[in-house]
This record gives structure tokens, C-alpha cells and sequence, in this order.
């Protein structure tokens, strides 16, 4: 385990736009930046963001020549992703829909995400507006969960999953999801930042649900790593 209380550098492309509603790069997407840096691609690796949102990380992967595809459910964010990767000028496959779909059947060296991972009140995630990228269930899990449970498939052998959450949605569990499916998982390096405006409105809810206690508005973010045997 690496232990961090910030990203050392930033990997990521430099003037990216962001359309209304679209999740814009923050602390979680810097941390998995650096962890991404870290594993080895080029023109033969075939690489899948899920939720790519303004496209940041696919970028940061397609500037090493790998093959990218970035997938998301938001219309504004595949567009914004579209228009980055113009920008930039760097090729880069953007889908629209849910990953499962999307990428059912095929196999990837590297599968990275920023899942909509905040606990909130809502049973199910909303289904439209910017809240889609951090709405994730009472438990924060509903997306996190999904992941674990399509990633065996989606690796191949030596593949990697590079998934960055919050430590209020469980750690352990992702672990135990991702080795109970076969991958050796760890979490790699962690990091805190301040609570959010999204975090201080709902700072009784938390504190309520025991996902919070009083006097600490700091949040732990932690990358969880899986691979492939």
C-alpha cells in the first residue's frame, strides 16, 4: 500500500472543456491519473474507461498510443469527451450507454473508472442532470458493485481493473468482490481531500446513516487495483 495525501504530479491533458452537467476533473480523477501512469501501455494495449466524462483519463491513456474506448451514459459527457479528444488531437473511441452493453464480449489490458460513488438518500441513482456522476445508492455501491462483478470478464489475462472510491463505500468489500471473482486485488495508494459542496449537504444524512462522524469533513479516497492472473 502506498499511503498519499496528494497526486505528486499531473498527468492529466491540459484545457479540457466541460459541457453543462459534466463531471469536471477533480482530486479522485488525478489520483487514478497517477495510478494509471504507473502501468505499462502502448500501441498493442486495448484500454476501457467507464464513465469517462470529459474524457480526461482516456486521454491521458490514448498519449501513450494505446488503443482507447471511453464509454458513459450521459449524452453531454460523450460529447464533451468527443470534443477533448479533438482538441488534443488524439484518437479516441467514445460510446454512449451502459459498459455492460458496451463492452460485452470483448477483453481489455486496462480497465479504469471514476464510478459514481457518493451515498445518497435516493434508492436508485438519478437517471438524468450532473448527479448522475456521484449518486451511487444508500451505500454508494450501486455502480461500484457492478464493476466488480463484470471486471473478470472484461480482463484479459495480466489484465488490469484501476478503480478509485471513496472509503465510505467500503474498501474491503470491493476487495472481497474482486478476489471472490477470481482477480488478486489491493488497494495502492490513498489520499484525503476536504468534504465537497455535494458531502456538506448531506452531512446529517451521513452522520445519520453512520457514514460519518461528527467533527470530520475530510474524505478518504482510495485507489483499488485487480489483475488478471
Amino acid at each position: 500500500m502506498v499511503p498519499s495525501t496528494a497526486p505528486a504530479f499531473d498527468p492529466l491533458p491540459r484545457r479540457l472543456i466541460a459541457l453543462p452537467g459534466v463531471y469536471r476533473p477533480q482530486a479522485d480523477t488525478w489520483l487514478l491519473a497517477e495510478a494509471l501512469s504507473h502501468e505499462p501501455m502502448g500501441a498493442d494495449s486495448d484500454i476501457l474507461d467507464i464513465g469517462t466524462g470529459t474524457g480526461a483519463l482516456a486521454l491521458s491513456a490514448a498519449r501513450t498510443g494505446a488503443r482507447v474506448e471511453a464509454v458513459d451514459v450521459s449524452w453531454p459527457a460523450v460529447i464533451t469527451a468527443g470534443l477533448n479528444a479533438f482538441r488534443q488531437r488524439l484518437p479516441l473511441r467514445v460510446m454512449h450507454g451502459d459498459f455492460e452493453t458496451r463492452a460485452q464480449g470483448r477483453c481489455f489490458d486496462v480497465v479504469l473508472t471514476n464510478p459514481p460513488y457518493v451515498p445518497s438518500a435516493r434508492a436508485r441513482p438519478p437517471s438524468h442532470g450532473a448527479a448522475r456522476a456521484w449518486d451511487a445508492g444508500p451505500d454508494g455501491r450501486v455502480v461500484i458493485d457492478r464493476v466488480c462483478a463484470c471486471a473478470p470478464a472484461l480482463l484479459r489475462p495480466g489484465g488490469v481493473l484501476l478503480m478509485v472510491h471513496s472509503g465510505m463505500c467500503g474498501p474491503p468489500a470491493t476487495l472481497a468482490r474482486l478476489e471472490a471473482g477470481g482477480l488478486s486485488a489491493g488497494v495502492t495508494a490513498r489520499t484525503s481531500v476536504p468534504w465537497g459542496p455535494v458531502l456538506r449537504a448531506r452531512r446529517t444524512w451521513l452522520r445519520r446513516q453512520g457514514l460519518a462522524c461528527d467533527g470530520n469533513e475530510r474524505e478518504e479516497l482510495v485507489i483499488i487495483r485487480a489483475e488478471h492472473p
